[in-house]
């Protein structure tokens, strides 16, 4: 005769050597634990995160002190590509604003002056070699700061001119820097797409999974280290990724890798880190199909963001 289980919502599950439950409540309750408490353990996959905290950052990135805190930074510190462009461009808009062409782009004008401003005149005759700025976006720096700071709010459009906001006004009156690097930081993260005219598939989780890059830099930039390191360990966080994008047999075995690792470098590293200036980014050439990049980190990444022990 089989002997009854103690448990009867142990042997419905399958699951031993549980103690008896009062009713499937107090069950749900015990299970919820044990997952929680699973789930919460460090992992090799995620540098050293738990699958909780990694899915804080992907979908509560910004509510989740108890994780990371984007910290305010004296406006002194501040220092990145796109703050000195969002500075030049704000100057040149001015109290009375600037009207823009029938596209809708800033004036030519306006660019070849930032150009010069921003690069310099060495820098800029050797970019502009084989022919000047004629329009916004080939100047692209300029052409995403002024993306980013109209979806920053920092920017608008009104009777016909591109003006300054308001908050926008009142912050560079007070020389805030630190709090429209923030916004600028918040709309690209939050509104922009990472995917924008880079001719790479779409490919989100590279842009939702921003804070993990951030972890990253925080945990292992202090050392000058190739940019596959970092794509290497996206990869092993998120490997499935690979399969959302096309196989073409005629490309070879390894495209789908090189075209992920490339997205990864020029979205997460070059585009996001380095023109918000948290990290240094130097090219190398390997002469393969990946672009190498040295990368290390600048003093704003330990002033903008926090990562809380444990």
């Amino acid at each position: 005769m089989k002997e009854k289980s103690q448990n009867p919502f142990a042997e419905l599950l399958g699951l031993k050597d549980l103690p008896p439950f009062q009713s499937p409540e107090e069950l749900q309750r015990h299970v919820e634990r044990a997952m929680y408490a699973r789930n919460s353990q460090p992992l090799e996959d995620f540098a050293g995160l738990s699958a909780v905290q990694m899915y804080d950052l992907l979908y509560h990135p910004y509510d989740s002190p108890e994780i990371v805190r984007f910290l305010e930074i004296p406006d002194a510190d501040v220092d990145a590509p796109i703050i000195t462009l969002f500075l030049l461009l704000a100057e040149q808009i001015g109290e009375q604003g600037i009207k823009p062409t029938a596209k809708g782009n800033l004036p030519r004008k306006l660019c070849q002056e930032t150009a010069l401003a921003y690069w310099g005149e060495e820098l800029y005759l050797e970019d502009r070699k084989y022919g000047a700025i004629n329009q916004e976006e080939q100047f692209f720096e300029l052409h995403l700061t002024k993306l980013i700071a109209e979806l920053a709010g920092l920017i608008r459009r009104y009777k016909g001119k591109l003006i300054l906001s308001r908050k926008c006004r009142d912050w560079l009156s007070k020389n805030n820097k630190g709090r429209i690097y923030h916004e600028l930081l918040k709309a690209y993260t939050e509104k922009f797409n990472w995917a924008y005219v880079d001719g790479y598939p779409e490919l989100y989780i590279i842009q939702q999974s921003f804070v993990f890059t951030l972890y990253l830099l925080k945990k292992y930039s202090n050392e000058k280290r190739g940019s596959s390191f970092y794509e290497d360990h996206f990869i092993k966080a998120y490997p499935d990724v690979l399969k959302e994008l096309p196989n073409n047999p005629m490309l070879g075995p390894n495209h789908r890798n090189h075209t992920l690792r490339n997205a990864y470098n020029n979205r997460a590293l070059f585009r996001f880190a380095h023109f918000f200036g948290l990290v240094t980014v130097e090219r190398v050439s390997t002469g393969h199909m990946t672009s190498e990049r040295l990368v290390q980190g600048l003093p704003l990444l330990d002033r903008a963001i926090q990562f809380q022990p444990g």
